[in-house]
Order: structure tokens, then sequence, then C-alpha cells
């Protein structure tokens, strides 16, 4: 066969430079966007496109994928500072590249630390600048945000993505003695002020509100119950929702994208879990076991705590539970779907004398997630 009809001949430049601008986004927008992301480094116009609202609703339309970019456990540790160790979840391997606090905050000074992620959207406390800042890898795009008051002292700070923007939930107690609320408002890029519960929250630092149908849900310590704080209207209430007897400990996750929520406790007595399970929300009603953990890695993980239960954080990633410990570089997680209990591999980038510090996050990253 003549060497002419095998290959394609070459389209002339000229045919691009003069094709009219909506049949050009047209074209583009049925690449995968992992192509056309390699792609806008080429052309300022392809750069300026991407965020163009013609493209993006043709590319939404035309896309195959509603998750064009890998899912990632994130690890966060002072020892790794200032790299992001990612696990590739669906590939089940660590990446060799980490995501570089220089590329997030080029102008970042002094000590930073990474409290939440949702939605492909990180946020950051800047103690030296007294601000938080909101940021989107992707598109290297970031909004820095000054603290309420100052002195701020903050706890359970988090991210919570809305379909217009995001909101940043904390307590704080400040100079008195009687814990408020704080939420920032991205919307409208300002702070709000509301009560709290006359009662603590959690014995556990690590552990973030679980957003669930519109509302940040907390677990108390003992004797345990489960209150929520409600986004829209800033009121706070507890669920009367009777829950399973002799737990040790309490922790929830949440999977918005089916409206499920999930409750992990250890079961024991005099302050010593024997066993942990899991327990599902069903109709809003009642807890359901659903799962138990093996006992061989039951007792791995209570080892690993050694009775410090504060130490135990857990979140939802992709169809996984995922049960993380403060003091250990390995995440013990149930998939859902196949019922099946894991061990995460340690990163290879922690060196083998580490210390507590581990701080797992659940990222996906989101191109359109704005700041």
């Amino acid at each position: 066969m003549p060497k002419s009809l095998m290959s394609s001949p070459e389209m002339d430049a000229g045919i691009w430079y003069n094709l009219p601008e909506e049949v050009l986004e047209r074209i583009l927008s049925m690449l995968p966007l992992k192509t056309f992301m390699v792609l806008r480094s080429t052309c300022k116009h392809f750069k300026s496109l991407l965020f163009s609202p013609t493209f993006i609703s043709k590319h939404s339309f035309s896309s195959s994928s509603s998750s064009p970019f890998s899912s990632f456990l994130m690890l966060s540790h002072p020892q790794c500072y200032p790299h992001f160790p990612l696990y590739d979840s669906p590939l089940g391997a660590w990446r060799s590249f980490a995501l570089s606090l220089s590329e997030l905050l080029p102008c970042a000074a002094g000590p930073v630390s990474l409290l939440s992620i949702s939605n492909g959207l990180l946020c950051f406390s800047l103690p030296s600048s007294s601000s938080f800042v909101v940021c989107n890898f992707m598109t290297k795009s970031s909004r820095v945000i000054k603290f309420p008051t100052y002195p701020f002292v903050f706890e359970l700070l988090t991210l919570v993505s809305t379909p217009v923007g995001y909101n940043i939930f904390m307590l704080s107690s400040g100079s008195s003695t009687k814990t408020r609320t704080f939420v920032y408002d991205s919307k409208v890029q300002s702070w709000q002020n509301f009560s709290a519960l006359d009662t603590i929250l959690s014995d556990n630092h690590h552990q973030q509100g679980v957003h669930f149908k519109g509302s940040l849900y907390f677990s108390t310590p003992e004797p345990f119950s489960v209150v929520k704080f409600d986004l829209e209207s800033g009121k706070w209430g507890r669920d009367n929702i009777e829950l399973p007897g002799e737990l040790v400990f309490v922790r929830l996750v949440s999977d918005e994208g089916k409206g499920k929520m999930y409750l992990i406790g250890g079961i024991g007595r005099n302050g010593i879990s024997r066993s942990m399970k899991i327990w599902e929300l069903c109709e809003g009603e009642n807890w359901v076991e659903i799962e138990r953990v093996p006992e061989m890695m039951c007792r791995k993980i209570m080892s690993v705590c050694y009775h410090h239960y504060e130490h135990l954080y857990c979140f939802w990633h992709q169809g996984l539970i995922c049960v993380c410990c403060y003091a250990w570089p390995e995440i013990l997680y149930y998939k859902v779907s196949k019922r099946t209990w894991h061990w995460l591999p340690k990163s290879p980038s922690v060196p083998e004398r580490w210390a507590c510090g581990f701080r797992w996050f659940s990222f996906v990253p989101e191109l359109y997630a704005s700041v």
C-alpha cells in the first residue's frame, strides 16, 4: 500500500485559525478533560476557554465521565512537610508525585496547616497572618480569609462545599468561657456568628463535622449523643434517635451522593473497646448494624491507639469508610460495595522513624470549584 494512503495528511494551520469560535469550542469540548488540561498551556486562548461558560456547559454535556480526574487519599504529616503524599485510590497505589505547598501557596510565610478538604478545595490556616486560605490546586487559585476576631482560637474546623460556593464552620471560645459558632459564607465573603450548644461537642479534635442534608453532625462524649448544626438557619439541634448500647467511642461519616449516614463505634465496657462495628441510619429512624471489623484488624487498630480513642477519626472517601489514627501511618478502610476490609499501605514518603501527627483527607480534584 502506498505510504500516502497509510498516513493522514496534515491539516493546514490556517484552517484552524479561520474556524468559527463556536465550532472550535465544540471540537475541543469533545476532548477528554485530562488531554485538554495538557493542551491549555500551548495557547492563551485555550487557557481562557477552559473557564468560559459555553465551554463548561458543552464539556459537561459531552463528557462521558462525571469524574474526569482520579481521586486520592492525601496525607499531611510534619515529616513530609511541605509536601502532601497522594494515594491514588482507583489505581490502588501511591503516586510518584505529591502536592507541593510552594505550588499551592507560593506567598505563604511561616507555618501552614492543612485543616480541611471539600470538593477539590483545600483550607489552610496561616497563623502568622491571622488568616485562612482556601485554594484549588487544579486552577492554582486561592482566597485569603482573615480570622473573624483576634486573637482567635478555634476547633472542629470543617470546610463544606455548596452548589454556589462553600462554608467554613468552626467553634471558638475566644476570651470568654462561652463557645461561639463561626461560619464563613463565600457567597457574601463574610463571617456570621452564632451561639453554640451548652455542651462539649467532641473529645476528638481530629474528627470534623459530617455534612448530611444541609446540616453538620457531631457526636458528643459520653453519655453519647448526636447533635447537628443547620448551615442555613444557624441553629443547633439534638438528634433523639437512640444510639447502640455499650459504646466506648462514636464516629460519624456520610455518603452524600446516596444520602446515607454511618456510625462507627467501639463496643466494650469500662472504657475499653473489644470490638468495632458499623451501623447505618435507616429512614432517619434507627441505627441498623451492617458490619463488624474482623477480629485481627480490630485488635491492631485498638493496640495502635492504646485506648486513646480520641486519636481515632473517620471519614468517607469514594465508597470507602476510612478509619484512621493520629499516631499510625496506615488506614483501615471498609469498601462498602464489596463489604470487605483492607489496610492502606504506608506511604514511602514517611521516614521509618515516624511520630504521631498523621492527618488524612479525601481529595477529589474538581476543576470548577471556585474559591
